[in-house]
């Protein structure tokens, strides 16, 4: 089987982490999935210090296994900034997760998805990780970094005209999903063992891509990230 994209992401960012001074956080990451990951084999994970700045450290990681590069990844980090702070983004309106059936096909993270049977190419639910993560930031974006792969593949599902019927479980869907690039901006510090909402809305499905764009909010509605992804969705010939 493949390795899911959300954990070599994770990996990788923390792998960049350990090259950078505690005072730099993670603002952006940007990804390419190169080719698919096996899951029997180890990954070794590259770093190249690309950049070492006074406001800005840039780092770029690629994750190798014996078939060759699997992903390559850029982070940038950035030293805090005291300046004016404004949002726009809104969170949508949905259950608390507390209210919603738990649905998650990962025993690393809990979620609770949102209906949103009149909105074709959206999704949206709560995910927190199943683990006390303690007060390292760089752990926080780790586990946003693993979640986040998630929900996108749920906004282009959504979009196709033979999609599976609300509730069916993830892993009974009748597609295979790809990612083909991932992007995170961490906006502000995030607690991943705690509830935060993401809300991906997909633009279009073209030549079995779809590209979705998305955010992730506390409960009380603090935008801490922005997510986006390209999907290749293709029905699975079993199905």
């Amino acid at each position: 089987g493949g390795l899911y994209g959300g954990q070599i992401v994770a990996q990788a960012l923390r792998a960049a982490a350990y090259t950078v001074e505690p005072q730099f956080r993670v603002h952006s990451l940007h990804a390419y999935f190169v080719r698919r990951g096996d899951h029997t084999q180890p990954v070794r994970y590259e770093v190249d210090r690309v950049r070492n700045g006074k406001s800005f450290v840039t780092r770029t990681v690629t994750a190798r296994q014996a078939t060759g590069a699997i992903l390559s990844v850029s982070v940038s980090f950035q030293v805090d900034e005291q300046a004016p702070e404004v949002q726009i983004a809104e969170a949508p309106e949905a259950p608390g997760p507390e209210e919603l059936p738990r649905d998650s096909w990962s025993s690393m993270f809990e979620r609770a998805s949102a209906p949103t049977p009149d909105l074709p190419g959206r999704s949206r639910g709560w995910q927190r990780i199943n683990a006390q993560l303690g007060d390292d930031p760089v752990l926080h974006a780790c586990a946003l970094a693993y979640m986040s792969d998630d929900y996108p593949t749920d906004a282009v599902i959504s979009l196709r005209p033979d999609k599976p019927e609300p509730g069916t479980p993830p892993l009974e869907h009748p597609f295979i999903a790809f990612s083909l690039d991932h992007a995170i901006w961490f906006h502000r510090p995030i607690q991943a063992d705690q509830w935060h909402l993401t809300a991906m809305i997909c633009h279009g499905l073209i030549s079995s891509r779809g590209l979705t764009v998305g955010h992730v909010f506390t409960p009380d509605g603090i935008h801490v990230a922005s997510v986006t992804q390209e999907v290749l969705l293709r029905r699975n010939r079993d199905s």
